[in-house]
């Protein structure tokens, strides 16, 4: 376990002025130590009432900001279109002009239908399914006439007798098929969102974990009101977040105050034997992540790197910026005497839904050593 250079700055947490490494942990390229943003306190019972009033939201399927989804469309249209002129090519090397030619006209056009999809995804989301179809479509069409119009202006001699009408049809057609794809997209990450909100509120409602947290609060009533009402107050807004509908995605500042209020309370359970370092880079915080991202994995850290050391254990979050994405890195030191294997279950949660909100955009890494077990995560900025 670390030693030294940690500051006791009660109740909350431990913070390192001068960052102690975690054994085999290196990082003296990390940004210095800053301290999470005042916490937002909130009422126990309004929380909760909020939380259960407010309704579910589906991602919006028109969410096509995402280097991975860009490259999929071109690839998509791409292959459709030297697959079609296969038909009404005459030679190989017919073949290759048809094609060219057709993405000369197929690439412009896609690019168009996603950047105009990308700016207009909110506006977009909120018409009706039917209307939705319609919009897809008819942009399509017109980022087909837009991409033949730019070949025609050129001077680009296209297909022979094709007139308007065919890049027209297949821009339709073509976003139509891409819009259906987004839709079971867009389906496939909701399940993952709520998932993720029944294993948090789950965890949060353990009996071991309430009596522990509640027990406490009692503790402190009569030595400590203020910090028993603190304890209170974080519990609920673990609650809040765990119930409510907190959208498509939150920053990256966002989880990090959720992360300290998860580990506040357990400050106070494990007292000296928890040591928290933070390591934050205020220009990384306005990263956008998945809800409930960063607090399973701390608690993972409490529970497999602190809980079983009768000396306690070290916890290291860290944020930066690098080559223009947010990096964020969770350590924990390894106790001598293993913990119990979990499920996996919280890590694979996290993996999954950061594939599919950022899909390559975006890393998750685990390392595994004798004393230190690492999770790193790569968001784009």
């Amino acid at each position: 376990m670390a030693d030294g250079a940690i500051l006791s700055t009660p109740p909350m947490t431990q913070v390192s002025a001068s960052p102690t490494p975690l054994p085999g942990d290196t990082g003296s390229d990390w940004p210095d130590t800053t301290r999470p943003s005042e916490l937002r306190s909130s009422a126990f019972g309004s929380t909760l009432f909020d939380a259960l009033s407010s309704p579910a939201r589906a991602p919006s399927t028109f969410d096509v900001c995402h280097v991975g989804v860009v490259l999929r469309a071109l690839l998509f249209v791409h292959v459709v279109m030297a697959v079609g002129v296969l038909f009404v090519a005459s030679s190989f090397a017919s073949w290759l002009a048809l094609a060219s030619a057709g993405s000369a006209v197929a690439l412009p056009g896609v690019l168009l239908w996603l950047l105009v999809a990308c700016l207009l995804k909110h506006p977009l989301a909120a018409l009706p399914e039917s209307a939705q179809w319609g919009a897809a479509s008819g942009l399509g069409a017109a980022c087909g006439l837009f991409g033949w119009g730019l070949g025609w202006f050129t001077g680009l001699d296209l297909f022979s007798g094709v007139r308007w009408l065919a890049p027209v049809l297949a821009g339709a057609g073509m976003a139509a098929a891409v819009f259906h794809w987004l839709r079971l997209r867009a389906r496939a990450r909701l399940p993952a969102d709520t998932t993720a909100r029944l294993v948090e509120l789950q965890s949060r409602i353990r009996p071991h974990f309430l009596f522990n947290t509640l027990n406490t609060a009692l503790s402190l009533v009569r030595l400590d009101p203020a910090r028993a009402e603190g304890v209170l107050e974080d519990l609920a807004e673990l609650f809040r977040v765990a119930l409510a509908d907190s959208g498509e995605s939150v920053t990256l500042a966002e989880e990090v105050e959720l992360a300290h209020r998860y580990l506040a309370i357990e400050q106070i359970r494990f007292g000296s034997r928890l040591q928290v370092i933070w390591e934050l880079d205020p220009d990384a915080g306005g990263a956008r992540v998945p809800p409930l991202l960063l607090q399973p994995l701390v608690e993972n850290a409490v529970r497999h790197g602190v809980e079983p050391a009768a000396e306690g254990g070290v916890i290291r979050v860290r944020t930066r910026i690098r080559l223009g994405n947010a990096v964020v890195s969770i350590a924990n030191s390894v106790p001598e005497a293993p913990s119990r294997p979990g499920s996996g279950m919280a890590l694979r949660n996290v993996r999954e839904r950061l594939r599919l909100m950022h899909d390559v955009a975006a890393q998750f890494d685990m390392h595994s050593g004798p004393d230190v077990f690492r999770v790193q995560i790569v968001v784009p900025l």
